[in-house]
């Protein structure tokens, strides 16, 4: 076993640590986890091949809370004997659950002990997908990276390749340095969030999921402001509190829709794809009942749940 897989014994409870695979899943519990969920446990993931696996009921169950991405910091609040961490994911805000952040369970070797990093300007994936390597066109060390993704740079680039330090590993690793930019400053205009959402169209429906390979409503609005350095709550409700309400009318494309059945929480997020004609209103979500990322236009019963227009 090379050095970089073996688990980090100094991941302890209450300590930060950060996750060291590609995508690392978030479970409500170790025992809701599937025989089907084999290849999102291991290190390094499969994220592709997991969800390649998953049926239609699969991809919809309630076992799965979110996805957090290489390098996120997790709070680590318990560990178990047979190698599952309670964590809370501090750069995923939940205030209904825990005020510090997302909570749930993860295998404790996609971990790794958070520390200090150099200061440099973060950098963030900027494809859909790509690996980190060992060396610039060398093998592949890490892969199914996805956009949104923070790295730590180790130097400028060298002949189109970015060294960069992922946790866990080392020595650095190695990416097209034409696949990650500088992680941007300040609030960018909605219509930012809008257009690097639309490089995910077509993207399965998961629940929970915020990742390239399969996202939910409110995951796709977390990835496309994070991609910009903005990190917004991780659920749809958390998400109308975060953010500033328009007068319906007024809304303009990367503006947020908000849904909500009458007396019930809001359920439901898009992004505004057109300024709004009269009662036709068009967004940018991950479909649950379609299974997949798509644009349209609001149909009635969508229409008749909209509840809010929000700005970032």
């Amino acid at each position: 076993m090379r050095r970089d897989q073996e688990v980090d014994v100094q991941v302890r409870p209450g300590r930060e640590a950060v996750v060291r695979v590609a995508v690392a899943t978030l479970w409500t519990s170790p025992d809701a986890v599937r025989p089907v969920d084999r290849p999102a446990l291991s290190v390094p993931v499969d994220v592709a091949a997991w969800i390649a696996g998953l049926d239609t009921d699969q991809r919809v169950g309630d076992c799965v809370l979110s996805q957090l991405l290489l390098g996120e910091r997790v709070l680590v609040t318990g560990i178990r004997p047979d190698g599952w961490a309670h964590v809370v994911a501090v750069e995923q805000q939940a205030a209904r659950l825990d005020p510090r952040g997302y909570p749930g369970w993860l295998p404790v070797d996609q971990l790794a002990p958070a520390t200090p990093l150099p200061d440099t300007v973060p950098l963030v994936v900027d494809v859909p997908v790509t690996a980190l390597h060992d060396t610039p066109d060398g093998p592949a060390a890490l892969p199914g990276v996805v956009l949104g993704t923070r790295l730590t740079s180790a130097g400028p680039a060298h002949a189109g390749w970015h060294p960069v330090l992922p946790p866990g590993h080392a020595d650095p690793l190695w990416l097209p340095a034409t696949h990650a930019v500088p992680l941007p400053t300040g609030t960018p205009p909605p219509q930012r969030a809008l257009d690097v959402a639309r490089r995910l169209g077509d993207v399965v429906y998961i629940w929970g999921g915020v990742s390239a390979y399969g996202i939910d409503c409110s995951g796709l609005v977390h990835l496309a402001w994070r991609r910009l350095g903005v990190d917004l709550p991780r659920d749809a409700d958390d998400q109308a509190a975060a953010t500033t309400p328009l007068r319906l009318g007024t809304e303009r494309p990367g503006d947020l829709y908000f849904f909500a059945r009458p007396g019930r929480h809001i359920h439901h997020i898009g992004i505004v794809t057109a300024e709004p004609a009269g009662d036709d209103r068009r967004m940018l979500h991950a479909c649950y009942r379609k299974r997949r990322v798509l644009e349209e236009r609001l149909p009635a019963d969508r229409t008749a749940t909209l509840v809010a227009v929000h700005r970032v």
